[in-house]
């Protein structure tokens, strides 16, 4: 059974996250994922109005959706080779957006 299945072999809205962007783009990850950050993990831990059943969303007011999707590359990257053997590659930052970047990644504490 993989890890966004529950017992009946079905993929569970809640195994996800919507990450939105001041732009209004939407990023759906896994759960897993989103939980790099200190501050995601802070806000999905927080007490809710959410149904426990449905999809969680966070919205962002101050980043910017090209910055935000290399955020989600960056959570993905990070699971990938967190405690890999092999060698890692490094990540690539564009650098007209590195300092946008380094503001959300300090935001976001990850």
């Amino acid at each position: 059974m993989g890890d966004t299945e529950n017992e009946a072999g079905r993929v569970v809205a809640t195994d996800y996250v919507k990450l939105v962007s001041n732009d209004d783009h939407e990023f759906i990850l896994k759960r897993s994922h989103a939980l790099t950050s200190g501050t995601i993990k802070a806000m999905l831990s927080a007490p809710s109005s959410f149904n426990s059943n449905e999809m969680s969303k966070v919205q962002f007011r101050e980043i910017p959706s090209h910055v935000l999707c290399k955020v989600c590359m960056y959570f993905a990257y990070k699971n990938r080779y967190t405690n890999s053997t092999s060698e890692i590659p490094e990540f690539p930052i564009e650098p007209e957006i590195a300092l946008e970047l380094l503001m959300a990644a300090n935001f976001l504490d990850c």
